[in-house]
């Protein structure tokens, strides 16, 4: 592990499609740690299984990728990939839980507090736009790893700095903070706005992204207004 380690981070530096072409993982790591933050303020009635389960589960994996596999890079295990995946999942299956255990408690009439829905209504909000930023990351012409490689996969995203690459800096390669913008304006609108999807996957992810995110705006967050003002 050290040795792939040092190939790693003597290589970051490398252009797009240089060999031993890498990239840091630390964005993700904090876009992670901050779905794991979300979830430890959501309120209790909307906690999947011990408060403590969700934190410890993720954590674990996160300090394993993060010391033990800092960088992204072709050669990098395929477990490591996976592993990748799998954290990036289980996220993303408890914070949809959370957004189903919200909208049936709300239309079950358990829950009355206005300001307590509208918190849990942002948090889970930030959360799906967080945790699909990191799926558009991960599968976009096979994953950091691979793109701008000889391996990479098909093209899942066509941005506008792709189009037009006069346009943009020279060689210039979609990090995380674009797709994090991607996933956000997939939230507000609904829809794309920036970068257009291109592969079934890519479109089912949106898709998945949009109904969660309009659940939580149009039905929860009009329920929290309404009781506000009753």
């Amino acid at each position: 592990m050290g040795d792939e380690q040092a190939v790693a981070a003597r290589a970051v530096a490398n252009g797009p499609g240089e060999p031993g072409w890498s990239v840091k993982r630390w964005p993700a790591t904090v876009a992670l740690l901050a779905c794991i933050a979300l979830y430890v303020i959501l309120p209790a009635t909307l906690v999947v299984g011990p408060r403590w389960l969700v934190p410890v589960v993720e954590a674990l994996p996160i300090l394993f990728l993060t010391f033990g596999h800092p960088y992204r890079h072709p050669q990098e295990p395929r477990a490591v990939r996976w592993m990748t995946l799998a954290t990036i999942a289980v996220i993303n299956v408890f914070n949809l839980a959370s957004i189903f255990t919200l909208i049936n408690r709300m239309l079950s009439g358990h829950v009355t507090n206005g300001r307590q829905l509208i918190l849990a209504a942002v948090v889970v909000w930030f959360t799906n736009c967080l945790v699909f930023g990191m799926w558009f990351w991960e599968i976009d012409r096979g994953g950091p790893a691979l793109r701008h490689t000889s391996d990479e996969r098909e093209i899942d995203f066509l941005f506008p700095q792709m189009e037009s690459p006069e346009f943009a800096p020279p060689q210039w390669i979609p990090k995380y903070s674009d797709y994090l913008y991607l996933a956000f304006t997939n939230a507000t609108a609904f829809s794309p706005t920036d970068a257009m999807p291109l592969t079934f996957r890519a479109k089912a992810l949106m898709a998945i992204e949009s109904f969660a995110s309009l659940a939580t705006i149009v039905i929860v967050t009009a329920r929290a207004v309404n009781i506000l003002t009753a």
